[in-house]
């Protein structure tokens, strides 16, 4: 422990410069008397560090004494700091890990790479976790699924904008429209969540979602940057996530599975889902109301399931487990099912497929 501890110290003053000893103490969580006996360690094996008391004073390193990370570059310097934005590391207990390990790797770069490495941290973030709302809501990624053509325009065209620092001219084609819109906003990043990439940009100084690969082309203008004062990605991100997340549910929707279907629909459909499936242990044990066949839905081959969609068309999901699913409430969620699955019979009801 002592020894992370006197190395922490030497990084933080290499990062730093002069630091009180009060403040080393409460960063490294020990007393200012143990923090001069460090000093007088470090100093015994060779460092050139020395204290300075009085109301300017402090712990420093003798100038020009430095560890390097040799042979570390710009871009993999940057690459660490994205990987530091996944946040899987609060589920594991390594925060405090992770904080420490990334002011040694600060510390010890080259003077050259930190001001990139600092900036990726503040661009750029990676999210892994999928879109799953509170087991109220529901709600799909927004803008819907990604084009079938592709991405328009290269992500690292996106990458490159959101380093400059300037005004971003983008033609966006929004999900169900065939022709784009532009827009002029200001950049405060890039988020990969789930795989998905978006930019985040405040339009007309509210913040906004754009998924990158509805992104039909991008300008830099020549006009500087106006991002809100004292605002960052990670806030703005974290507003943008809990608007889509914490949607009210408008449709709520009972619908009755093959047991064998089961794990996998709960895998799918856990977004949507308000609570655990019911099952039923046999033909004479109903958990829930009749469907339209008039079939027991707590029949022991079958569990229900209570879900809620943010509008009515998003039950269409449920098209995906075929026969093995009912959707058996409201009315109005079975015609829909029952007008998609007419609309894909009439689409295979051909002897040869066009053309």
């Amino acid at each position: 422990m002592k020894s992370a501890r006197l190395l922490s110290i030497v990084l933080l003053l290499q990062t730093r410069g002069r630091v009180p000893a009060a403040e080393l103490a409460e960063r490294l969580e020990v007393s200012a008397r143990t923090v001069y006996r460090d000093v007088e360690a470090l100093s015994a094996a060779g460092v050139p560090v020395y204290a300075e008391r009085g109301r300017h004073g402090g712990i420093a390193l003798l100038p020009g004494f430095r560890t390097d990370v040799t042979g570390m570059t710009t871009d993999e310097a940057r690459a660490l700091f994205i990987l530091a934005a996944q946040g899987a590391h609060s589920a594991l207990g390594l925060d405090d890990a992770l904080r420490s390990a990334l002011r040694k790797v600060m510390a010890a770069l080259p003077a050259p790479h930190r001001p990139a490495a600092e900036l990726t941290g503040r661009r750029i973030l990676v999210d892994p976790d999928k879109w799953t709302p509170r087991p109220s809501s529901a709600t799909a990624a927004p803008d819907g699924a990604p084009s079938g053509c592709g991405p328009a325009v290269e992500l690292d065209v996106l990458h490159s904008a959101v380093f400059t620092d300037l005004r971003l001219r983008i033609r966006y084609r929004h999900s169900g429209e065939t022709r784009p819109r532009t827009y002029t906003v200001d950049p405060y990043g890039l988020v990969a969540k789930a795989g998905t990439w978006y930019l985040v940009a405040d339009r007309r100084g509210r913040p906004q979602l754009f998924r990158a690969d509805r992104v039909v082309s991008a300008t830099l203008t020549e006009v500087p940057v106006r991002r809100r004062a004292g605002v960052e990605l990670a806030a703005v991100w974290q507003q943008l996530r809990r608007q889509v997340e914490d949607r009210p549910a408008e449709v709520r929707v009972t619908a009755r599975i093959r047991r064998e279907r089961l794990d996998l629909a709960v895998r799918i459909l856990g977004g949507a889902l308000t609570g655990p499936p019911r099952t039923g242990d046999g033909p004479g044990d109903d958990d829930g109301p009749e469907s339209g066949s008039g079939s027991g839905s707590g029949d022991g081959d079958w569990a229900v399931l209570e879900l809620a969609y943010p509008v009515l068309p998003a039950v269409r999901q449920l098209l995906q487990f075929g026969d093995s699913l009912e959707v058996l409430a409201p009315p109005a969620a079975r015609r829909v099912m029952a007008e998609a699955a007419a609309a894909l019979t009439a689409v295979y009801a051909a002897d040869t497929p066009p053309g």
